[in-house]
Order: C-alpha cells, then structure tokens, then sequence
C-alpha cells in the first residue's frame, strides 16, 4: 500500500476544518435556528437537566468525529488535485449528499424519524462539508 498521499496532509488546514464543521453546528442547532425543532423531532427535552449531562464528552467525541470527516476529505483533495473554491463546493456536496445524508436518511428511516429531522440533520452535513471542502482546497 502507497502511503505517500499522508505526506502531503495539511494537519493544520484539516483541524481549522474541522473547528468550522463543528462551530457551523453551534449555529445551526442554536434555538433561534433548528434547535428547537430538531429537539421536538428527536423527543429531546430541552429544559430537563438530564439532558445537558455528559455535554462535554459528547461534543469532544463529536469534534473528533468531525476531524476524521475532514481528514477523509483532505485524502480526496490531495489525491484529486483539488485547489480552488468551486472544487471544495462541489466536492462537500458530492460526500455531504451521497455519503452522510443517505447514511441519515437511511439510519432514520428506520427510526421512523419525521422528514424535518432528515433535512435538519443531512442538510447540515451537506453544508459542514461545503464548508470544509472550501477551507481544504484553498488551503493547498
């Protein structure tokens, strides 16, 4: 196996992408936004102190999560070539919809979640991505 591509891994560009995914959340999920219907679409209380338990952990594993996301993307930058904005637009659309929408839409299916947690949810994904995409490949 070729590990050459890991050389050229912008460590730096890939964790300020990583902070960009997640900080996008704090917006997107704040109550004045989607926050309340997301809560209401997931049977989450918002105002039950059980439900703050456990934050911090919760949003560390998710920053490390979001790490990974971008690192697999800075793997497709480098191996594509990729190096300017509409490239990192095209490509968080690409992997927002086609991996981690359906990978929700699929999950929630099951669930039986209503469709306004399907878009709430793959929307945001599809814009971290975006976002991430864009950091990635003019960070080249």
């Amino acid at each position: 196996m070729d590990t050459s591509i890991f050389s050229h891994i912008n460590w730096l560009a890939v964790a300020v992408a990583a902070l960009a995914y997640f900080s996008l959340g704090a917006v997107w999920y704040n109550k004045d936004a989607w926050g309340t219907r997301w809560a209401i679409g997931h049977g989450i209380n918002l105002n039950d102190p059980e439900t703050k338990k456990g934050s911090g952990k919760i949003m560390f594993t998710s920053l490390a999560g979001f790490f990974v996301i971008c690192f697999a993307l800075e793997l497709l930058i480098v191996k594509l070539d990729l190096k300017v904005f509409m490239s990192g637009v095209k490509l968080g659309v690409v992997t927002g919809i086609g991996f981690s929408w359906m990978a929700i839409f699929i999950t929630y299916l099951y669930a039986k979640k209503p469709g306004t947690i399907h878009v709430i949810d793959g929307l945001y994904h599809v814009l971290g991505q975006v976002v991430s995409g864009i950091i990635l490949c003019l960070w080249r």
